[in-house]
């Protein structure tokens, strides 16, 4: 589709599916909507009564795309009502999904992420040809009213005053809560079908989020219930169901089922997956994650980081490198892109040690799902409070007797026996968390007092020989 006829003609850029992916780097945006810089910004979808619906309208409260300041990063939130005799409040969440798909659809508009973590640029050159959030805004009526025909009445509302967007915040926040309480108590072994969902292959092209009742998405959006509805209202559409199958593997959370349908939609790019687990066969990462582990070799322990924290983690890393080496569908021991939902979960990461293996986390997201972490370790998880490298994380673990120490003892101990080969003239250990044989486990190399001299120096990727 484009605005060169049919149903966006009226509409000055194009519209289409093939601008879905499209980056706005901020050289060249308007202006950033939410985003990592901004504390308040949301997106909430309500099913209404058809006589709260003004059907069609378009609201800005606020400053247009036009009269906001060139580069700037403003608090944001949308808002759209939903009305129709065959819509039930279960279908919220997914209808809400949408809105991340669809905004994508407009030529010189991105949006990432989704609830209260959304992330939107505009593109100078969009603005400047007459892009709006006026128009954007039409042009989501007109796709909902295409994509869901159950939608019989539609309003939309984006919020850019930042005292109105203030108003909302908590509110939205608690609806947000409301939601995903629902599926608490549930486990994997009530039900026969899991879903999966697509809709960030966009982005992410072998990433397929399977969703069970114990393993909220990636995204924070979707849980078991959400996946349910969004298959009955579109029963062709990106959310679609997964018969489980023989399970097999209950530990790390591995089904026949799962293995053949993620193997069918991510074109074999991915054969195995295994929810429960951060290594050997982990579930995939799209881009959209609201957290994401990653593994500390020096403790064979995982931190955690979330979307929003600025700094580095004791690693090093911060979030976006975490999640440019983790995303985009691939499997990485150790990296494991996560929703907070899901870090409630009884089975969280249960066949990789659970709470247990977790070292490191930043306050915000320690205050956000503490009353879930097990009461004994609570104050054995660091924050960036008290730790910003690995080293006063290794002594952080050891004076508050957190668990991983005896895994920490186990790797001195191994790296003793190792001397020898270490103070020689290879003076090399190679070792990387959860190898398999014939998959790429990712690898940490410490050289310690090395010593190296060679004529030259040939690697080759294995099974040839020869100089």
């Amino acid at each position: 589709m484009s605005s060169e006829g049919g149903m966006f003609s009226d509409i000055p850029v194009n519209i289409g599916v093939v601008y879905e992916g499209e980056r706005i780097r901020k050289q060249t945006m308007h202006v950033e909507l939410g985003g990592p810089q901004v504390l308040e910004k949301f997106e909430i979808l309500q099913v209404k009564n058809p006589d709260k619906i003004n059907d069609g309208e378009v609201l800005v409260l606020g400053p247009d795309l036009p009269d906001m300041a060139v580069g700037s990063s403003i608090p944001f939130g949308i808002c759209v009502m939903v009305a129709g005799k065959k819509l039930e409040t279960d279908m919220e969440s997914v209808m809400e999904r949408r809105i991340h798909d669809f905004c994508n659809w407009v030529e010189g508009f991105m949006h990432l992420n989704q609830r209260d973590t959304i992330w939107l640029r505009a593109d100078k050159r969009a603005v400047a040809k007459g892009l709006t959030l006026a128009v954007i805004g039409t042009v989501l009526l007109r796709l909902y009213r295409s994509a869901l025909p159950i939608v019989e009445k539609i309003s939309i509302t984006f919020i850019t005053d930042p005292a109105r967007v203030h108003e909302h915040y908590e509110r939205v926040k608690a609806i947000y809560e409301e939601r995903d309480a629902r599926t608490r108590g549930m486990t994997d072994d009530d039900v026969d079908v899991f879903y999966g969902c697509s809709l960030c292959q966009s982005f992410a092209p072998s990433h397929v989020c399977v969703i069970t009742p114990e393993r909220y998405a990636n995204c924070g959006a979707i849980s078991w219930l959400d996946g349910r509805a969004a298959a009955r209202v579109d029963p062709k559409g990106p959310i679609y169901e997964i018969p489980k199958g023989t399970c097999i593997d209950h530990d790390t959370g591995e089904y026949e089922g799962v293995n053949e349908v993620v193997r069918e939609k991510s074109l074999s790019d991915v054969t195995r997956v295994q929810l429960y687990t951060a290594f050997g066969y982990p579930h995939t990462s799209c881009g959209c994650f609201e957290c994401t582990t990653f593994y500390v070799p020096e403790c064979d322990g995982l931190g955690i980081v979330h979307r929003d924290f600025r700094g580095a983690t004791p690693t090093g890393l911060t979030f976006g490198s975490i999640a440019d080496s983790t995303g985009g569908g691939r499997q990485v021991d150790g990296f494991h892109g996560l929703s907070f939902e899901y870090m409630r979960s009884p089975r969280f990461l249960s066949a990789s040690g659970g709470w247990e293996r977790i070292v490191w986390m930043p306050s915000a997201v320690k205050e956000k799902i503490g009353s879930f972490i097990p009461p004994d370790l609570v104050d054995r998880i660091a924050t960036e409070h008290e730790v910003t490298t690995v080293e006063g994380l290794k002594a952080f673990i050891q004076s508050h007797h957190h668990p991983i120490r005896s895994r920490i003892a186990s790797i001195e101990g191994k790296e003793e026996e190792e001397e020898g080969l270490r103070t020689g003239d290879a003076g090399l250990s190679i070792r990387g968390p959860g190898a398999k044989a014939g998959r790429n486990p990712g690898m940490t190399i410490t050289f310690r007092d090395v010593r190296i001299s060679a004529d030259r120096i040939f690697v080759r990727k294995g099974g040839n020989s020869g100089g």
